[in-house]
């Protein structure tokens, strides 16, 4: 017997394509517009698997699984929804569901999971109440929705993690979001920043120290890991921590005990750890200068934080959150950005990351004159696409620029217009610089003679030279 899987949404494109998929994949596919309907049909009937979009007309995605959850525990389910953030992903996995589909969705993948799902069988999950937050990592990008997943699956979990990314990515909301979402959220969450410390005060800062251990030590100190007892250890820059704090790391995370700096006392650490850092410490540890086996330790579950540069389609909702949030601070109206000014934006090579995008809607909350914040308002680095690393592939961001800015404006046929466009500028120039020899500019763009000259009268630039 075929086993049937229910796709529950609202649109019907999304209803025909899984409908179809899964057919094709030997799967018996019954369609639902509206969650209610399902509810309904649960009564007498029961699939073999729930795919179910989240925002729909009525009773929404979450509430449908709240109720399968409590009537039918074992009945796996997938939530698919083209609104995604990180809230969203992790209150899918906490209220039970099998996965968490952000559109728009690789149909073989969707059919891929589908099986998955159906043969784990039962979700087990309790429900919990669903809070009503604002996102504390923005991102619908495809690397941020890796993200947000891989923290949903550690909402029961007390592994450690550790976080790479550049400067700037966010690493320390990620391990505030991850100890939020985990069993040790009504504990504190500690954070150190081993590179900000001198390396001779770092073993008292994590471990503390007694009275009179050194010329200073007045009295004793707790050190973060007695802080952190029963939350979460953030360790930021863990690739600049000294060799010899390397090895009492490591003998801390294996025997879950350590000293205070000149005591006797054996303490328990209950702590669990998040590690971050921007380095790669597969290359220092080949480099002798970080030790594998802490490596191994920390590494347990691995979450990368992509740059800004690689989601430049969550660049529009960041900006509109920082200027909400500075001028929520300020107590001022938030700004928007003009069409053209978020075009700049997303075409900026923001080497500063996220850090530097937030700063930037800071200072243009303080300093632009205006509601709305246009090209003039921006400081010179951001002002012309791709101009603030003056790189070579400043042109293609220019030109990603203009094909979001045309889409956004609903022309079509732009790959000709784009075309056009270049070739003229590529003629243009190339005859400028030959003083107007078209056999030498020919060769130099790669062209047949007559390939140029057929091209200048398509063009229309006869006489340029």
């Amino acid at each position: 017997m075929k086993s049937t899987v229910w796709v529950v949404d609202d649109d019907p494109s999304i209803r025909w394509v899984l409908e179809k998929a899964l057919s094709e994949a030997g799967l018996a596919v019954r369609a639902f517009e509206q969650a209610d309907a399902v509810r309904e049909a649960l009564g007498s009937e029961r699939p073999d698997l729930v795919i179910s979009d989240v925002r729909m007309p009525g009773e929404d995605g979450f509430t449908l699984l709240r109720h399968i959850r409590e009537d039918c525990p074992g009945l796996p389910v997938i939530l698919t929804t083209a609104y995604s953030d990180m809230d969203a992903a992790v209150s899918a996995f906490e209220e039970g569901a099998f996965e968490y589909l952000p559109k728009p969705f690789n149909v073989t993948e969707a059919v891929s999971l589908a099986r998955h799902a159906i043969a784990q069988g039962p979700a087990e999950a309790e429900p919990t109440a669903e809070e009503e937050v604002q996102p504390e990592i923005i991102g619908e990008a495809p690397a941020m929705q890796q993200v947000f997943r891989i923290i949903g699956r550690l909402v029961n979990s007390q592994a450690n993690v550790l976080i790479t990314g550049e400067s700037g990515t966010g690493k320390e909301l990620v391990a505030r979001a991850l100890h939020r979402h985990s069993p040790r959220a009504r504990g504190p969450f500690i954070a150190l920043n081993t590179a900000a410390v001198p390396s001779e005060l770092l073993e008292s800062e994590l471990f503390g120290h007694e009275r009179g251990a050194f010329t200073g030590a007045v009295e004793r100190r707790l050190g973060r890991f007695e802080e952190a007892e029963g939350g979460t250890l953030f360790l930021d820059e863990i690739g600049d921590m000294p060799a010899e704090l390397q090895t009492r790391l490591l003998r801390v995370l294996a025997e879950g005990e350590f000293q205070r700096v000149g005591g006797r006392q054996l303490l328990h650490a209950d702590v669990r750890i998040v590690a971050a850092t921007h380095q790669d410490l597969t290359q220092l540890i080949g480099e002798g200068r970080f030790r594998e086996d802490l490596y191994h330790r920390l590494n347990v579950v691995p979450i990368h934080l992509p740059p800004l540069r690689e989601r430049r389609e969550d660049i529009p909702a960041l900006g509109r959150h920082f200027l909400a949030t500075v001028a929520g601070e300020l107590g001022l109206q938030a700004k928007s950005l003009n069409p053209e000014t978020q075009a700049l934006l997303q075409a900026a090579p923001w080497p500063g990351n996220v850090r530097e995008l937030e700063n930037l809607c800071r200072r243009l909350t303080l300093m632009a004159p205006g509601s709305q914040l246009y090209p003039e308002d921006l400081p010179p680095p951001y002002r012309e696409p791709g101009a603030a690393d003056g790189g070579a592939e400043g042109w293609q961001e220019g030109l990603a620029a203009w094909v979001r800015r045309s889409l956004q404006a609903g022309q079509e046929a732009i790959g000709d217009q784009a075309q056009a466009e270049l070739e003229q500028v590529l003629i243009r120039e190339t005859l400028h610089h030959t003083g107007g020899h078209r056999q030498r500019a020919a060769a130099l763009l790669g062209w047949g003679r007559n390939t140029l000259t057929r091209k200048i009268k398509e063009l229309g630039l006869e006489g340029v030279d």
